[in-house]
């Protein structure tokens, strides 16, 4: 999919992201639930989805019986992800994530293309924040993408860069292939569950 002509160039800003969920282009989006996911969620736990977009996970984890809210700061996404919530419209939130506050402690935060969507002068900003959210024994788990293109979004991120950003707050428990990659992340992206120190 070639990208077409947008006037927004900050991808720190609510309109960026709005310009192309009303114009269609989110070649991010995968139209589902990843398999790894599917696999992890075993009990359920009291969930965030930040940069939720369209918000598939967010109803499937609903309709198995998790506490889980979805965040995002473009209007366009969260009307998408209300779209898609259906009866669980309610619990995608238009919302900051660096301002946002849960009502009740978080047992799980969701990554699902929401670092690499930050410019990466952004990420010691969000990973103190994941800190934050979570209390010793908690867990950050998701798609991490690893890639060296200087343009983005997606922003790419090495595996050592990767580690220096999460070890001050988390140990890795589980990484993983992913083998249901859609083509923007294909090759380039690996299941990971870190746990908060």
């Amino acid at each position: 999919m070639s990208s077409p002509e947008f006037s927004s160039r900050d991808p720190n800003t609510p309109g960026f992201w709005d310009e192309r969920f009303e114009r269609g282009f989110t070649p991010w989006d995968r139209g589902g639930v990843p398999q790894a996911l599917q696999a992890f969620a075993s009990a359920p736990m009291r969930t965030l989805i930040p940069g939720c977009g369209a918000a598939y996970e967010l109803a499937w984890l609903a309709d198995a019986g998790w506490d889980v809210t979805a965040i995002d700061f473009s209007p366009a996404a969260v009307a998408k992800g209300r779209e898609a919530a259906g009866k669980w419209r309610d619990r995608v939130v238009e919302a900051d994530f660096f301002a946002w506050q849960p009502l009740q402690p978080l047992d799980l935060v969701y990554e699902r293309a929401f670092l690499c969507a930050m410019p990466r002068a952004m990420w010691p900003r969000l990973a103190q924040r994941w800190a934050d959210l979570l209390a010793p024994g908690k867990l950050l788990a998701g798609f991490f993408f690893f890639d060296d293109q200087p343009k983005g979004p997606p922003f790419g991120i090495a595996r050592a860069q990767l580690d220096a950003l999460l070890t001050p707050f988390f140990t890795c428990i589980e990484d993983a292939p992913v083998s249901d990659s859609i083509p923007v992340f294909d090759g380039k992206e690996r299941w990971m569950v870190w746990q908060r120190t």
